[in-house]
This record gives structure tokens, C-alpha cells and sequence, in this order.
């Protein structure tokens, strides 16, 4: 899986969200590798693992006035503040956006499972993934405001363990020729 192949995943997955869900339409912006330190964020975070012979994480962040505009569209109900119902609303729309491509993921990948979406909402904080791998940053315009959409994969423990395992297997017969 290419980062352009991931990107076109998740822009295709995310635009289809907005649009049937939302009646929202998006502009795309110049995705991005991110692999350094992430900078203190303000704004609703919703993060979700994804797991099988390739792991990782996915997250959906948006500012607080957006969140209350994409839960309104969702609920059809006017948001002043982010309370339970807009980061359910925003668990729900990362549940659907990531989970449309975990499926399309699944085709070349093999099966997946996905997590039940965390959401954190607040003032000057930072999301880490423990780990080395590099995430794929697909940002959008959304009703004049800035959303984003990351994916993090990498072969899991067990997978890595096993094309190990054939990697040396390759070696020494090549080595025994």
C-alpha cells in the first residue's frame, strides 16, 4: 500500500461520508508524511486502532466549532458547546470514515478489526502513537475550516515475525545455491 494509494483511500471514504451523511462538500488539501513530534492541538480528536496482519491507528481532528457543525449536520440539531452528544456525533463520523477504509484496506491487506473510537476534546494537548512508523496527513476544507484525517499502518509484530522468518528462510537456501 502506497501513500498515494492510502490518500486516494481516504479521501474516496472520507468525501462519500460527508456527502451522503452530511450533505457536506469537501476540498482537498496537499496531503503530508508526518513523523515528527506533534504539535499541542486544541480542537476534538477521535482516534481508532486498527488490527490483523497490518496495525495501526486512524484519527478524524477538527476544531470545537467545526465538531458542533458536523454534529448538527448530523443530528439535524443546533450545537452551542461540544457536550456528550457532539463527541459522540464525531466517534460516529471517525467509526464511518475509518471504517470504510479498513474495508477497502481489507481487499488488499487481509482482514481487520477496528476499535471503538476514542474522543478527547480539550485545550493544548498532544496525541502520540508509540512507535516509529509515519503517518499519512489528509487534510480537507470543510465548510471553511480545516479537518483532517490520518492513518498510521505498518506490519504487525506477527507479520513482521513471519516475513522474518521467510526472509531468512530465502537467505539461506540462497546461501546453500
Amino acid at each position: 500500500m502506497t501513500h498515494d494509494q492510502l490518500v486516494s483511500l481516504v479521501r474516496q471514504s472520507t468525501r462519500e461520508v460527508f456527502g451522503t451523511m452530511l450533505g457536506i462538500e469537501l476540498v482537498d488539501h496537499e496531503p503530508s508524511v508526518g513523523d515528527g513530534v506533534p504539535a499541542p492541538n486544541t480542537g476534538v480528536v477521535a482516534l481508532v486502532g486498527l488490527a490483523g496482519a497490518w496495525a495501526g491507528s486512524g484519527t478524524f481532528s477538527c476544531s470545537a466549532e467545526m465538531a458542533q457543525k458536523i454534529s448538527g449536520q448530523l443530528l439535524m440539531m443546533e450545537f452551542s458547546a461540544v457536550d456528550a452528544d457532539v463527541l459522540d456525533a464525531i466517534g460516529e463520523i471517525t467509526n464511518m470514515v475509518l471504517g470504510n477504509v479498513k474495508t477497502s484496506l481489507e481487499e488488499v491487506l487481509g482482514p481487520m478489526g477496528l476499535s471503538i473510537p476514542t474522543v478527547i476534546y480539550g485545550r493544548n494537548f498532544t496525541t502520540r502513537s508509540v512507535g516509529k512508523s509515519n503517518w499519512t496527513v489528509v487534510p480537507f476544507e470543510c465548510l471553511g475550516e480545516r479537518v483532517e484525517v490520518h492513518i498510521c499502518l505498518a506490519p504487525s509484530n506477527e507479520r513482521q515475525r513471519s516475513l522474518s522468518a521467510k526472509d531468512h528462510a530465502a537467505a539461506v537456501l540462497t546461501m546453500a545455491e
